[in-house]
């Protein structure tokens, strides 16, 4: 397995897909082009229903780039303020996909099912992780060790699908 370290002057697609998918698929089919390797595409992010699905497609880019996660947590704390719990629904979901020979040749969307927190939680993971609840083991994603979380996640649950296809396709073409 090789990463863009090999590719430092390599820029990064534009992602302007209106799916997380798409915007997987369109990383794979880049990257797959840019080094005429076989490439993994992911994108990711957080859709809370109270907020119309936002941030969405944009979440690392909600209210910019270079606004600190803290900040952005404590946006969607204050949007679902005094909200009851059934009305605190979220998600993560991830996608990835392969591309080979020139086109896309696997993908998959995962997600995982929770609620936003009333407050941060914990201080692990990155992001989102502090104010999203897993209900199943009455934790934010911020209080579990990382091989813990992956075992719940959404961005898990969809490498557990590459894992598992690159396994079946170890005999034939990749």
């Amino acid at each position: 397995m090789v990463g863009l370290e090999g590719w430092p002057d390599l820029p990064p697609p534009e992602e302007s897909g209106p799916t997380f998918l798409d915007n997987a698929i369109i990383k794979a089919l880049y990257y797959h082009r840019a080094t005429d390797l076989p490439a993994l595409g992911e994108d990711s992010g957080l859709e809370v229903d109270a907020l119309g699905g936002e941030p969405g497609l944009y979440s690392s880019r909600w209210m910019g780039e270079e606004t600190p996660y803290e900040i952005k947590n404590a946006k969607i704390i204050e949007a679902l303020k005094g909200l009851p719990l059934d009305r605190r629904k979220a998600r993560f979901v991830s996608t990835a996909a392969i591309a080979q020979g020139g086109r896309i040749v696997f993908k998959t969307v995962e997600s995982c099912d929770g609620l936003i927190a009333e407050a941060p939680r914990g201080a692990g993971g990155f992001g989102y992780d502090p104010i999203f609840f897993y209900p199943p083991i009455g934790k934010c994603f911020a209080e579990l060790p990382l091989a813990e979380k992956r075992r719940y996640d959404h961005r898990g649950k969809a490498m557990a699908r590459v894992c598992e296809f690159l396994d079946r396709s170890r005999e034939g073409a990749l």
